[in-house]
């Protein structure tokens, strides 16, 4: 891409582990990847069969907290976190019922059986045709299990459709959000998707230092985002990045116009690439040729900014308290005050999505925790200038933050 877009133990182990050949992202194979990248590639572990088990039984136990009696999802990050399967939607439901007392059961179209079958190993799967409701084949199975009036939440990326026909199906199912589980679980990241995630990150480290070397005056900023995902795809992590040449770096998320590079142009990269289904989002700002003073003023602002926001961050502290850091240290050196010139929040949440709970921005009062990983990416942006952008995804530890990258040392020597 070159504009980012953005059960029982027992019985669950299982059923996984009949999947685990087929649970790992698939990569490319180690004797095709450039000797650069080997050292990352040896370092990439599958998540397990045990692992997706154990987020199961997590998700049971916030469940009871949440006083919810099973959860429904649809083919997604969702369900792919928690059992490793990959569906894409269509108007056919294909559906995972975790419940919290009892096995976790799959619903799928009937032609699609053979697939899904592929998928779901041993797990309980019905089928329907296709003159047939999945909805009324959903309670049935809820009926079986004596859970047909009790209380379901809904895994928030589920379509409006398939809510609204389950609650006329099931007038007597109480209905609510799964959030608190299902963002409970997957905001709190485990030692291994930690180091997922920090693979994914130096690997974007190598691509975008390598990928700088390849710019040259009268570059498209599609031609050099080009540059960027093919390198990743060399790397055998699928990636890309926005790129923003000039006065476009003065809008964080560019515009329709492409640009070509000129001399003393920031450049600005915003992206990363895919790891075991793990996400890195790195922003480096450069410049191609020598840098103005108020250029290297801007950046030095910003970097303060980040490192003010790294300085904040430990656990228990109210996310906006991180943002008003970095924001301060903006405002304080004349470009404030509030969003004038630091037009957006801090960072968000990442992990296999690229934008995913929590957030650190204004109004957020919900305490971080360890293990949390957010992006710490402030920036200043002036129209019909330029704009500056770091960005590093940071990791909230026992006593504090950690960045998962070194950081930049200046516009010429971002690595």
């Amino acid at each position: 891409m070159n504009r980012r877009n953005f059960v029982k133990t027992g019985s669950v182990l299982t059923s996984l582990a009949a999947l685990a050949p087929i649970l790992s992202f698939s990569r490319t194979k180690s004797s095709d990847i450039p000797a650069e990248y080997k050292i990352f590639h040896d370092r990439i572990q599958p998540i397990t069969a045990e692992e997706y088990a154990a987020r199961q039984e997590e998700a049971r136990k916030k469940m009871q907290e949440a006083k919810l009696d099973m959860i429904l999802m649809e083919g997604g990050t969702s369900m792919k976190y928690f059992t490793g399967i990959s569906w894409g939607h269509s108007e056919r439901l294909f559906a995972m019922v975790m419940t919290r007392k009892g096995d976790s059961f799959f619903i799928a179209p009937k032609f699609e059986e053979g697939r899904a079958r592929e998928q779901v190993g041993s797990s309980k799967l019905y089928t329907w045709e296709e003159n047939e409701s999945p909805y009324e084949l959903i309670g049935k199975c809820l009926k079986d299990q004596g859970v047909q009036t009790s209380t379901m939440g809904i895994e928030e990326s589920c379509r409006f459709f398939v809510t609204e026909n389950l609650q006329k199906t099931m007038p007597s199912l109480l209905i609510q959000s799964a959030t608190p589980v299902v963002a409970g679980c997957r905001s709190i990241k485990s030692k291994h998707e930690i180091e997922l995630m920090q693979i994914a990150n130096d690997i974007t480290a190598e691509v975008f230092s390598a990928s700088v070397k390849e710019l040259k005056e009268g570059m498209t900023e599609m031609e050099f985002g080009t540059i960027i995902s093919d390198r990743f795809s060399a790397a055998g992590a699928p990636g890309g990045a926005l790129v923003l040449f000039g006065e476009a770096s003065a809008y964080p998320h560019g515009l329709r116009k492409e640009n070509r590079l000129k001399e003393g142009d920031i450049v600005l990269m915003d992206g990363g690439c895919t790891v075991e289904g793990y996400e890195s989002d790195v922003t480096r700002t450069t410049v191609f040729g020598k840098p103005s003073e108020k250029m290297k003023s801007v950046w030095e602002i910003v970097r303060k900014a980040q490192e003010a926001g790294l300085k904040s961050a430990k656990p228990g502290i109210p996310a906006e308290e991180i943002d008003a850091a970095t924001r301060k240290v903006i405002a304080d050196h004349g470009y404030g005050p509030g969003y004038k010139y630091f037009t957006h929040r801090l960072g968000h949440g990442i992990g296999m999505d690229g934008h995913e709970w929590y957030y650190l921005v204004g109004g957020n009062k919900r305490l971080v925790k360890p293990g949390n990983m957010f992006s710490n990416e402030p920036g200043i942006y002036l129209v019909g200038e330029f704009g500056i952008r770091i960005e590093d995804e940071m990791l909230i530890t026992e006593d504090g933050a950690r960045l998962l990258l070194p950081p930049p040392q200046s516009l010429e020597k971002i690595f």
